[in-house]
């Protein structure tokens, strides 16, 4: 049952020694949460569980042997406590305990004694059963979370039975050995039980996936890189969480730095993404030579009152009109290396240096080189979450022009580094800035719903934190 509240949590070669780029906490208020609904459906599937048939043989003395089978054993009501469950420092693991757990069971019965031989139905009463479990977790070499049951421990208080049928007075006459026999049965049945629930949910587990399609050139590493850390009042799961390029796939130039989530009591789920991760994405892209892209004048804004034409040019590139007159232009502008991500306390710092290739479109539409500029430049973004999305704001820190290489001869960059910097500042970034007040909605999952999550900026990373409403019918169907 514990198990099933790990594979809510789990939006889970192996990189062993290196430090994860994301990191999720479970803590007690989210266990209690995963608790109360893994107890619902237990009680809910109860109501449908045939047990496996039980027989044995009852020796009074030298005579009177009576051999028995209990068939069709099925339960017909229930009455299960809540479990405790509770972080296992001991075995890196889970403990839940069960207490006072009292069943009523139908079936069918055989019985004969010597040639004779009886049969009927019987109604059959389990009262205080009591079981503590504790399931070991682990990662496997593929780094996929692991369940091991490594302790089970079952006792039954009483049981009562009532036979129907023919010659049902074959067991009552060794009712007393019978009760006995029985109830070491069924106490012996419910450990093996429970360790096939946890094998089964451990083969789920074998079979989730740790790497992700994101889009038609991402792809997204979510293998643990170490075992479950787990303390008396939380578990953590370290994730890779590293973007990869579907074109060309490789190692960044740069690795994951340690940092460390705050745990949250007053939260269910804290999940820290460190700038590792956004960077990874950034240089996947670069790789790929994706962060590049051609701009005509038909994309420019019909309100702008510069025109990409030699002509419209003229005032900040004076030679460009008489060498090339009434020529539209066209712009390839790309990085020339990957866009940087720092996390700052409160802010999210992107620097970018890139390119701009200029070229005159002739009446035959050939392109005909004209100059080549550097550009650097640097913004500062906000981000939250508010009603349920993501939101945020970006300003511009910096934006320079240098001039590269020219085939028209040397020109003054200044006055077109303002006025391009005047166009974004104008015209790109409120434009930007509205779609980020709108916002994006969070990922979610069909487990789980957030539930007032919060978003802060830290030093190196970005610390999620929230409440969930796990989806009990989506979790265990």
């Amino acid at each position: 049952m514990l198990a099933c509240v790990l594979i809510a949590l789990a939006f889970i070669s192996c990189d062993c020694g290196k430090n994860p780029a994301i990191q999720v906490i479970l803590t007690n208020k989210g266990l209690q949460s995963g608790r109360h609904v893994a107890a619902g459906w237990i009680q809910e599937k109860l109501d449908h569980v045939t047990l496996p048939d039980i027989s044995g043989e009852i020796r009074v003395g030298f005579l009177l042997h009576i051999g028995y089978k209990l068939t069709g054993i099925t339960i017909i009501k229930s009455d299960f406590p809540e479990p405790s469950v509770e972080f296992y420092q001991g075995f890196s693991g889970l403990k839940t305990s069960i207490e006072g757990l009292n069943v009523a069971l139908t079936g069918s019965w055989e019985a004969h004694c010597g040639f004779v031989h009886g049969g009927g139905s019987f109604d059959m009463a389990l009262f205080g059963v009591d079981v503590v479990s504790i399931v070991q977790l682990g990662r496997d070499a593929g780094g996929r979370l692991s369940l091991t049951s490594v302790n089970c421990n079952a006792q039954l208080g009483d049981l009562n039975t009532h036979f129907y049928g023919n010659r049902s007075w074959l067991l009552c006459l060794v009712e007393g050995h019978f009760k006995k026999n029985l109830r070491g049965q069924i106490e012996n049945m419910i450990c093996p039980a429970v360790d096939e629930l946890i094998a089964n949910l451990e083969s789920h587990l074998k079979d989730m996936r740790v790497n992700f399609q994101v889009n038609q050139d991402l792809t997204l590493d979510l293998p643990l890189i170490g075992p479950p850390v787990v303390s008396a009042s939380s578990l953590q799961l370290g994730l890779k969480g590293q973007f990869y390029s579907v074109k060309c796939p490789k190692e960044p130039p740069f690795v994951a730095m340690p940092f460390a989530t705050p745990e949250q009591p007053a939260y269910m789920l804290s999940v820290g993404l460190s700038d590792f991760t956004v960077n990874s994405a950034s240089f996947s892209y670069f790789s790929a030579d994706l962060l590049q892209a051609f701009i005509n004048d038909s994309m420019i804004p019909p309100s702008s009152p510069v025109r990409l034409n030699t002509t419209s040019l003229g005032p900040f590139i004076p030679q460009l009109p008489k060498m090339f007159p009434d020529l539209l232009m066209t712009l390839q502008i790309y990085a020339t290396n990957f866009p940087v991500f720092s996390f700052r306390s409160g802010a999210v710092v992107l620097s970018s240096s890139g390119a701009v290739k200029a070229f005159a479109i002739q009446r035959n539409a050939t392109l005909t080189p004209l100059f080549k500029l550097h550009v650097d430049s640097g913004f500062t973004g906000k981000v939250w979450v508010a009603d349920g999305r993501l939101k945020g704001s970006v300003t511009m820190d910096n934006f320079t022009l240098s001039l590269e290489a020219t085939e028209i001869g040397p020109f003054k960059t200044d006055a077109l580094e303002n006025m391009t910097q005047t166009l974004i500042e104008r015209t790109i970034l409120p434009q930007l800035n509205e779609k980020l007040a709108t916002g994006f909605a969070l990922p979610h999952t069909k487990h789980a719903q957030l539930v007032n999550p919060v978003l802060t900026v830290e030093e190196g990373f970005v610390a999620f934190n929230s409440d969930a409403m796990l989806l009990e019918d989506t979790i265990f169907n």
